[in-house]
C-alpha cells in the first residue's frame, strides 16, 4: 500500500538474502502499479483521467490517474500521476460482506452511488477500475449503471500485480521511461549527462526524474572522447531550471581517445543532495587504474509541496 526508505531496504534485504541482488529489487506502491498498468493499456482508456475504486470490508477509497502539465518546456516526456481523491467507511459494507443482505446491500448500493458521483463530478473519466474484496459480491447494480455510463468499467484483483510485472518489462528493456510517473516522495529533478548509448547520441539521466532518491544510487563506466570536462545537466520539473555543472578531467592522464575508462557514481546522501564522483579505472591489461578521482555535490531542490502547483 506505501513505499519508504525503510521499507525498501528491508525488501531489497530480503531478496539479496534469497540470491537477488539489490539492484534486481524494485519496490513500488499501488498507486504507481495502477499507474504502470494503465501504461500498457489502449490510449483511448486513460485519454482523460481513470478512476479506481478500492473496496473491502468497511471502506471505499478512490484514485485517479491524470496528467501533469509541468513548467519545463524542454521535456519532451509525458507526466503523470495518481492521487487519492476521495474515500469513505461505510457501515453498510460490513453488514454486506461477505454474506449478502439484501436491505443492507441497497442501502449501501445508494451510498455508493452518491460517492462516484461526487468524485467524477466535473471531469472527464475515460475508464473506471474496481479492485478489493468488497466488489465481490454483486450488490452495486445502481452505482455500476453511473460507473460505465459513457465510460467503460472493468473488475478484477490483479492489477497490482500486472502493473508490478510491467514495471519489471520496462526496466528491463528500456533506456529511458516514456511516460514517467511522479509523486510526493519522487524525484523532480533529473541529472543527465551527453553519452552515445548503444549507437546513439543522447543526455543520459544518471539520476531521473520520477526516481526515488534512496533507489538512485548507480554507477556507470564509460569510455572517454577527446574532451577536458564532463558537463552535467540538471533540469527542474518544479522551477522550469537548466543548471550546468562540470567536473574537471584535467589531471588525469593522457591516453589515446577510447582507452580512457572511467566509473561515474551517483550516491544520495540525503533526499536533495546528490554526490557523483568519477573514477580512472584503468583499461584491462594496456593502462592499469590510477588515483585519479574527482567529486561534484548536486544539490537538487526537490519539489517542497509544490507538487500539486505542477498540474
Amino acid at each position: 500500500p506505501y513505499t519508504n526508505v525503510d521499507m525498501s531496504k528491508m525488501l531489497k534485504g530480503i531478496g539479496k538474502y534469497i540470491g537477488v541482488p539489490g539492484e534486481c529489487v524494485f519496490v513500488q506502491d499501488y498507486k504507481e502499479s495502477f499507474c504502470q498498468y494503465m501504461f500498457y493499456q489502449p490510449k483511448e482508456l486513460w485519454q482523460y483521467e481513470s478512476a479506481l475504486f478500492y473496496c473491502d470490508a468497511q471502506e471505499i477509497r478512490a484514485y485517479m490517474l491524470r496528467r501533469l502539465n509541468t513548467v519545463s518546456t524542454k521535456s519532451r516526456d509525458m507526466f503523470v500521476t495518481v492521487e487519492e481523491v476521495a474515500n469513505a467507511h461505510m457501515k453498510e459494507l460490513e453488514a454486506i460482506y461477505p454474506v449478502l443482505n439484501v436491505d443492507k446491500a441497497k442501502d449501501a448500493d445508494e451510498s455508493f452511488k452518491s460517492f462516484i458521483q461526487n468524485v467524477f463530478d466535473k471531469k472527464v473519466v475515460s475508464s473506471v477500475y474496481l479492485t478489493g474484496e468488497g466488489f465481490e459480491n454483486n450488490w452495486y447494480p445502481t452505482s455500476l449503471r453511473v460507473l460505465c455510463n459513457g465510460r467503460r468499467a472493468f473488475i478484477g484483483n490483479n492489477l497490482y500485480s500486472k502493473g508490478a510485472c510491467y514495471t519489471a518489462y520496462r526496466k528491463m528493456f528500456m533506456h529511458i521511461e516514456d511516460p514517467v510517473y511522479l509523486s510526493e516522495d519522487k524525484l523532480t529533478d533529473q541529472i543527465t549527462v551527453n553519452m552515445r548509448v548503444n549507437g546513439q547520441e543522447m543526455w543520459y539521466p544518471i539520476v531521473s526524474w520520477g526516481s526515488h532518491w534512496y533507489e538512485s544510487n548507480n554507477q556507470w563506466e564509460v569510455l572517454l572522447e577527446d574532451t577536458e570536462d564532463i558537463e552535467l545537466h540538471i533540469e527542474s520539473l518544479v522551477q522550469g531550471t537548466l543548471k550546468t555543472e562540470v567536473i574537471p578531467l584535467g589531471r588525469l592522464p593522457k591516453r589515446g581517445e577510447y582507452s580512457m575508462r572511467l566509473q561515474i557514481e551517483t550516491l544520495f546522501l540525503d533526499e536533495k543532495t546528490c554526490k557523483i564522483t568519477v573514477r580512472d579505472v584503468g583499461f584491462g591489461e594496456f593502462f592499469p587504474p590510477t588515483d585519479f578521482q574527482e567529486e561534484k555535490i548536486i544539490h537538487l531542490g526537490g519539489n517542497d509541496g509544490k507538487f500539486n502547483s505542477m498540474s
